[in-house]
């Protein structure tokens, strides 16, 4: 799930990239050394970077957030696809499996009924064809290959496990992002790119698959404290964001139609597409 902390952690890995459009291990955008974190400067490290001539980014939320919709239609959305290490080949009635071993479902349909097998993290390609064919009437296995008995028709499918994640509601919450320099100069340097480049953003993506609205809520300049050689700008984001539920999603392979009677509801055909 996208939660507050992912928020200001996606924008501070944004900045980051904004600011060293080189890499962090060379110069930034603005030609001065940077630090860039999300929430609040402490105290002693600032004044000491502002003296050493370093500037501070900071992120941190401002304010509450606010309620945007209850749900979002509470469907499920595919995050990561099924993936197949395995392949069964079938010729006449005989299926061969190759490949390498992972979490996966192995089916054999033979004359229209489905015979599938979990394949385990401890098996083998041999021991995996073993277990399937010991799970089908009349088949035998030598090593990899299964025969088949009395077959007029035969398929086979492999099927893996993905991912899915569901918006269980979404807020929008203010972040504030400081710039805090020890010039005008130093700080316009810095705040300007990234004002630009977050701006013209609409979509930021989380970890989890998620996906928030981004936009600008204005800025706000401070020179107050002058004195001290320390320059600030603000710079105001709303990010519309989601609090999902991800859940393993299992491909599948064995379908099952009945062919019920409208009339009496009852069973007429059950087949295995």
């Amino acid at each position: 799930m996208a939660s507050l902390t992912d928020v200001v952690k996606q924008i501070a890995s944004q900045i980051n990239a904004i600011v060293y459009p080189g890499g962090t291990g060379q110069q930034s955008i603005a030609g001065i050394p940077l630090r860039i974190y999300p929430g609040w400067p402490v105290p002693n490290e600032l004044e000491a970077d502002l003296v050493a001539g370093k500037a501070h980014i900071s992120i941190y939320p401002h304010g509450k957030d606010a309620k945007t919709s209850r749900y979002i239609g509470r469907t499920w959305v595919p995050l990561t696809s099924p993936v197949h290490t395995v392949v069964m080949t079938v010729q006449g009635a005989v299926v061969t499996l190759s490949g390498t071993i992972s979490r996966q479902n192995l089916l054999i349909n033979l004359n229209g009924t489905h015979y599938v097998y979990a394949m385990q993290l401890s098996d083998t390609l041999t021991s995996a064809a073993t277990a399937l064919a010991s799970m089908i009437p009349g088949a035998t296995s030598v090593g990899t290959v299964i025969a088949l008995t009395g077959a007029h028709s035969v398929f086979a499918r492999v099927g893996g496990f993905g991912s899915a994640y569901m918006e269980t509601k979404r807020q929008a919450q203010a972040v504030m992002i400081t710039i805090w320099a020890n010039s005008p100069e130093a700080r316009d340097a810095v705040a300007s790119p990234i004002d630009s480049a977050l701006s013209d953003s609409n979509v930021i993506n989380f970890t989890d698959g998620s996906s928030g609205i981004i936009h600008s809520s204005g800025s706000l300049m401070t020179d107050q404290l002058q004195k001290a050689d320390l320059y600030r700008m603000d710079l105001f984001y709303t990010i519309d964001y989601a609090t999902t539920q991800t859940q393993q999603a299992t491909e599948v392979i064995a379908p099952v139609l009945n062919i019920v009677n409208a009339q009496s509801g009852q069973i007429l055909k059950t087949l295995n597409p």
